[in-house]
């Protein structure tokens, strides 16, 4: 993603670009520092250089950006955006030089959730699926942190919409997310057990989670241009519960 040459050819007869390459996640960034800004930021405007100015881009950041939330408080696409790792940081970033270019649409994605050919279990969802359901047990560290989510089917489903509306929603960032998925860990845990019965789940009364994202978001923007999601955060648990039957965990699940 980062061959200028390369990239050139990819997109000159692009109606629609979507930079997907990334290095998505706090831990990855932070292990290849020099990396996360090159593919994660440099890359990202060079593109906006690139495209010719009738070339959509729609481009998926995160609402990672959002960090620590104000207690009780919706996150909206004009709230203030306060990172708490390199890959917030870089991110937001690129963003802003997608948006400046203009002729663009950003989604701030939630986390993302749902089954894939190569399973993403480093994803919150996921994880505690895969440990509800193989291990009947989990413990957690700061039960009370917040975050929204998204299945990954709906993400695709957002650039679909936001190529087919793209006129009316152009220029400005769209949070992507469930409405009435603003979940703890705990009210997480709580979803997976109503699925799981035998599944247990403890916080630990000691000890951190080193990702520090506490927030409740709010997805009204996308919604009130015609866009919404197929995926509850039950229809999802049910879909990653029949897969962890048939898939098992493996050496590229970012564990």
């Amino acid at each position: 993603c980062r061959d200028e040459k390369l990239v050139k050819g990819l997109i000159k007869d692009a109606d629609a670009i979507i930079p997907l390459a990334a290095l998505v996640g706090a831990p990855l960034c932070d292990q290849n520092k020099a990396e996360a800004v090159s593919i994660n930021l440099e890359a990202i405007r060079m593109i906006c250089r690139l495209a010719s100015k009738s070339q959509m881009i729609l481009y998926p950041t995160t609402n990672s950006g959002y960090g620590i939330g104000e207690k009780g408080k919706f996150c909206t696409e004009e709230s203030p955006l306060r990172p708490v790792s390199l890959y917030g940081v870089v991110k937001n970033d690129a963003e802003k030089a997608v948006l400046d270019r203009g002729h663009s649409i950003t989604f701030r994605l939630a986390t993302a959730f749902g089954a894939s050919p190569r399973m993403r279990l480093d994803l919150l969802v996921n994880d505690f699926v895969y440990r509800a359901y193989s291990d009947r047990a989990v413990v957690i560290f700061e039960g009370h942190f917040k975050r929204n989510y998204i299945h990954v089917r709906d993400i695709a489903k957002a650039f679909i919409h936001g190529i087919e509306n793209f006129r009316k929603m152009k220029d400005r960032p769209y949070n992507v997310g469930l409405e009435d998925a603003n979940l703890s860990k705990i009210e997480l845990c709580r979803e997976i057990q109503k699925q799981i019965p035998k599944f247990v789940f403890m916080e630990s009364p000691i000890g951190e989670d080193p990702d520090k994202r506490d927030y409740i978001v709010s997805n009204r923007r996308i919604l009130s241009t015609g866009y919404k999601p197929d995926w509850t955060i039950e229809k999802g648990i049910r879909e990653l519960i029949k897969v962890y039957t048939i898939i098992r965990k493996n050496s590229y699940a970012n564990v």
